[in-house]
């Protein structure tokens, strides 16, 4: 079974406020990809949602049926988002309801994928991708 590992961040200046994602892909062989994308007027959560759903999606492009047999191991430093897509925590604020469920439905690709809280200091690589695709899309 291949592996890879997956850390995502998602954040905004201010809550709500100028937003951004970051997402990376490590394989098997060490090989890293990277993801940002600028989200424009955003809070915190709707990014953190947005980088698990985005990261699941570049995954499903990059192996396709092939994920059925994939162990993905993903860190996020959103304990909030974890909780609430193990069902520890409901989801009960309006707004990532649809993003918590369009991951939901996705997850059926994924039977081998497991979500861990991590504290920031182990997220940098996908904080940075944040920080500099929001620093590119500010004026």
């Amino acid at each position: 079974m291949k592996k890879v590992i997956v850390h995502s961040d998602g954040g905004a200046r201010g809550n709500p406020g100028p937003a951004a994602i970051g997402v990376t892909i490590e394989n098997e062989s060490g090989a890293v990809e990277e993801f940002s994308e600028y989200l424009g007027e955003a809070t915190n959560n709707i990014a953190e949602y947005t980088a698990v759903l985005r990261g699941l999606m570049l995954l499903k492009a990059k192996y396709g049926k092939d994920t059925v047999a994939l162990q993905v191991d993903w860190k996020l430093d959103s304990e909030l988002v974890v909780k609430q897509l193990l069902g520890e925590y409901k989801v009960k604020n309006p707004g990532l309801k649809e993003l918590h469920q369009n991951i939901q439905d996705l997850r059926a690709d994924f039977p081998h994928i497991s979500f861990t809280h991590v504290r920031r200091e182990f997220n940098k690589e996908a904080d940075r991708l944040v920080n500099e695709s929001l620093d590119a899309n500010q004026s």
